[in-house]
C-alpha cells in the first residue's frame, strides 16, 4: 500500500522525467516540486518505491526512474483532467470546418494533429472485417468508367471503394454483377470473399458482357476490404526516440507499423511480462519493454469499434496524450453517432 507521501514523490518524479529524460534525485524534488520533506525522507520513501517495482534506479546514476508499473499507477491514478484551451481549439476547429468529410478522414485528420501535438507516433486501427459477413453491395455507376461500390455488412459495417473501369462498362451489366453477387455471397465471410468471387467466374460470364473488368474490380475491392486498415501519422518521431536506438528494437518498431496483427497482438495481450492499465477515463494502455502504446475505442458503427492510438516509448506525456485522445473521441462520436 502506497502512503500519501510515497504517491506525491512517484508523481513528481514520473512529471520530471518525462520532461528532462534524467533520472530523478531528491534535491530535484525538494528544490523543483517544493514537497515538504527532508531529502533523507525522500531518499528513504524512493528506496522503498523501487523495493515496490515502481521504480527503477539506472546503474550509472544516483536517481530514480520510473518502472512501467510506476507509469501504470501514474495513469490509473493521478491524471489531470484539464487540457489546455489551444489544443480545446485545434479539436474543434478539426470537427468544425469538415462535417461533411467521413469517419475514417476524420480519424486520420485526427491523427496527424495528435502527432503534431505530441511528437509522437499516431496512429488508426479500424474494426477488424474478417470476422463480419457481407450483408449488402451496392454499385453506382459516376459515368461509363467510374463506379463507386458500396459494401455493408452484418454489424452495419459500411466500406465504399470506387472502381476505375480501363474501358466503358454499361450500367446494365453493373447492375447484373450486383444482383448475381448479392444473390449468392450474402452471408459470407469477409475474408472468404475473393475465394467465393472466383467460382463465381463461370456465372458472371454468362450473363455480364463485361465481366471479365468487373470481376477484377471485384477482386481488388474484396480483398482490400479483407485487409485490416491500419494507417500511421509521424512514424519516423518515434523511431528517432533515444529508446529505440538499437537496431532489434527498430526492426520490432517496423514490422509493428507494417502489420495490424502485431497492434491486436499487443495490446490484446495478456501476457505476464507485459503491463496493462485502462484508466477512469476508459483509455488502454500497454506497456511492452521499452515501449508504451495507448489505445482509445471510437464507436463508428452501432457494432464497430475503430482504435486511435498513440505509440511511443515508455516516457512520453501520458496526461496530455489520454487526455487528447479522450477529447477526439467524444468529438468524433458526437458527430458521427
Amino acid at each position: 500500500m502506497l502512503t500519501g507521501r510515497m504517491i506525491e514523490i512517484l508523481k513528481a518524479i514520473v512529471d520530471e522525467f518525462v520532461t528532462t529524460a534524467e533520472p530523478v534525485g531528491s534535491k530535484t524534488l525538494v528544490d523543483k516540486y517544493g514537497l515538504p520533506y527532508s531529502s533523507a525522507t525522500i531518499r528513504n520513501d524512493m528506496a522503498l518505491l523501487e523495493q515496490m517495482g515502481y521504480l527503477e534506479k539506472p546503474h550509472t546514476s544516483a536517481g530514480r526512474i520510473p518502472s512501467n508499473k510506476g507509469y501504470k499507477f501514474y495513469c490509473e491514478n493521478l491524471l489531470n483532467k484539464d487540457m489546455d484551451d489551444d489544443v480545446k481549439y485545434a479539436v474543434a476547429n478539426i470537427f468544425g470546418n469538415n462535417e461533411s468529410i467521413n469517419v475514417e478522414d476524420a480519424i486520420r485528420e485526427s491523427c496527424r494533429m495528435i502527432s503534431d501535438m505530441t511528437n509522437l507516433t499516431s496512429g488508426m486501427l479500424g474494426p477488424d472485417a474478417n470476422h463480419q459477413t457481407l450483408q449488402h453491395l451496392q454499385v453506382i455507376p459516376l459515368d461509363n468508367r467510374t463506379a463507386v461500390c458500396i459494401f455493408i455488412t452484418n454489424t452495419g459495417h459500411t466500406e465504399n471503394k470506387t472502381f476505375n473501369f480501363q474501358e466503358e462498362v454499361t450500367s446494365e451489366d453493373i447492375k447484373k454483377c450486383a444482383d448475381i453477387l448479392n444473390d449468392r455471397l450474402k452471408g459470407t465471410l469477409i475474408g472468404d470473399l475473393p475465394e467465393k468471387l472466383a467460382a463465381l467466374q463461370p456465372i458472371l460470364a454468362q450473363s455480364v458482357k463485361q465481366h471479365e473488368l468487373l470481376f477484377r474490380a471485384f477482386v481488388g475491392a474484396f480483398a482490400k476490404f479483407a485487409s485490416e486498415t491500419l494507417y500511421f501519422s509521424g512514424a519516423s518521431k518515434v523511431m528517432y526516440q533515444p529508446e529505440f536506438s538499437e537496431l532489434s528494437k527498430l526492426q520490432d518498431l517496423v514490422r509493428i507499423f507494417d502489420d495490424p496483427s502485431q497492434i491486436r497482438a499487443i495490446t490484446d495481450s495478456h501476457n505476464e511480462d507485459d503491463i496493462m492499465a485502462i484508466t477512469p477515463k476508459g483509455t488502454e494502455l500497454v506497456w511492452k519493454d521499452d515501449l508504451a502504446i495507448i489505445t482509445s475505442q471510437v464507436k463508428v458503427s452501432k457494432e464497430d469499434n475503430a482504435r486511435i492510438m498513440v505509440v511511443g516509448p515508455r516516457r512520453m506525456p501520458y496526461n496530455r496524450v489520454i487526455t487528447l485522445l479522450d477529447l477526439i473521441r467524444k468529438e468524433i462520436e458526437d458527430m458521427y453517432k
